[in-house]
């Protein structure tokens, strides 16, 4: 039989399988460690990588979002580590991901491989000199940056190949999966043949297409707690037709319970507005969430619009690639999460070097509650001072701003 779920419900299911529940215990003295942090990441399965770095890059972000101020440092030993229990490949985009997870992408190593060897006009073609030269380079020094390596390029008799050739052959390699990542270095990959840095038993582990997707759909779900047919397949950026079939056989094995969500979209061929989605047996069916702060442009829970739409009735842009005059909210703009809701959104940056945290513009939601000042107040204070910043500065923008720099005050 199919259940139905009611929107508020699924939308705390939703949250609840993303690591939210009760807000962080507010303290220094209570900081997370290791062992939670590794249990966050393992939960959300993947953390994406961004190079924009306005108010915080966006991996680091989830986990603050979620329990609250931490030890980047801790962090990065955990996830930056040349030989670990992580590693980086494109998941949801460039991610983090737990190791076991590696050898799940083989089938999409191969797809850029035979795409690659179809495309006469691939760089890969006039460039085999290259990466063979980077395959060799890595075999006899090991693990590299692509910094080091561009240098010993420059001092190369032969050819002279600079860092964007350097840089995009070690980019085709990591896409073909034939160099892998050895960590990070103050952001900067560290590149590494499998060999060297990847357990044997991975190095040796062969996982079908279809096993590989079945189980990448199972820890999307997972993640998701209850989700369509799209949002599972876009944690992975997996395609609709074997997405289907890895839920069907999921389905089938009852790791998969089907249910309706009013609202969600109907099934094809019904009338209903019910939508078709699917609850994992293990999600949490939680009578509250006690949430209280902002979320990352690049969180699982809002990268994929149509599911925040669809969770919060939240229509999100980031405005980044927006030209100023045509901004509605803002740069770097990041949802404020109260309750189970989404209630406004703050543009934030990061003033390192005048040690200020930027409100550059705060707007509340239709219907937000009349508290959403006072409760985000301390969320940006402990924001400010997770990032070394010693003062808050609101700019007169945005229909929150006014009480928000009163409740800062």
């Amino acid at each position: 039989m199919t259940d139905t779920l009611s929107p508020a419900l699924a939308r705390r299911v939703a949250l609840a399988a993303q690591g939210f529940g009760r807000a962080p215990a507010r303290t220094p003295a209570r900081a997370p460690g290791i062992r939670q942090l590794d249990s966050l990441v393992n939960r959300l399965q993947l953390l994406q990588i961004d190079s924009v770095n306005v108010f915080e890059r966006s991996h680091y972000l989830p986990v603050f979002s979620r329990l609250g101020a931490y030890d980047k440092a801790v962090l990065d030993r955990l996830t930056a580590a040349k030989t670990g229990r992580y590693t980086e490949y494109w998941a949801h985009e460039a991610s983090i991901l737990p190791l076991d997870t590696w050898p799940l992408f083989r089938w999409r190593m191969q797809a850029y491989r035979d795409h690659a060897a179809g495309d006469a006009a691939h760089w890969s073609h006039a460039n085999r000199a290259m990466l063979e030269w980077l395959r060799a380079e890595l075999a006899e020094k090991g693990p590299l940056p692509a910094s080091e390596i561009e240098h010993d390029a420059n001092k190369r008799s032969g050819p002279w190949w600079g860092w964007s050739d350097v840089k995009t052959g070690l980019e085709v390699l990591f896409r073909w999966g034939e160099v892998v990542s050895a960590g990070r270095n103050r952001f900067e990959r560290v590149y590494a043949l499998p060999e060297q840095v990847l357990p044997t038993e991975l190095l040796g582990r062969e996982v079908s297409r279809e096993d590989a997707h079945r189980a990448l759909i199972a820890r999307s779900a997972a993640a998701h707690g209850v989700g369509t047919v799209k949002d599972f397949a876009d944690y992975f950026r997996l395609k609709t037709a074997p997405t289907r079939q890895a839920i069907q056989e999921l389905e089938e094995t009852g790791e998969l319970i089907p249910v309706t969500v009013p609202g969600w979209g109907a099934r094809a061929g019904s009338a209903s507005t019910a939508g078709a989605a699917w609850l994992h047996r293990d999600a949490r069916l939680p009578r509250s969430i006690d949430a209280a702060t902002v979320l990352s442009p690049f969180d699982p829970v809002v990268w994929e619009r149509a599911r925040a739409l669809r969770l919060f009735d939240f229509r999100y842009r980031i405005e980044i690639y927006t030209p100023k005059p045509q901004r509605v909210f803002g740069y770097y703009v990041l949802p404020v999460l109260l309750g189970d809701t989404i209630v406004g959104r703050v543009d934030l940056k990061n003033d390192r070097q005048a040690g200020v945290l930027r409100v550059q513009a705060a707007w509340a939601e239709p219907g937000a509650p009349a508290d959403t000042a006072a409760r985000l107040a301390p969320v940006l204070r402990e924001a400010a001072a997770w990032q070394g910043l010693g003062e808050i500065v609101v700019a007169p923008t945005g229909t929150l701003a006014g009480a928000l720099a009163s409740e800062l005050r």
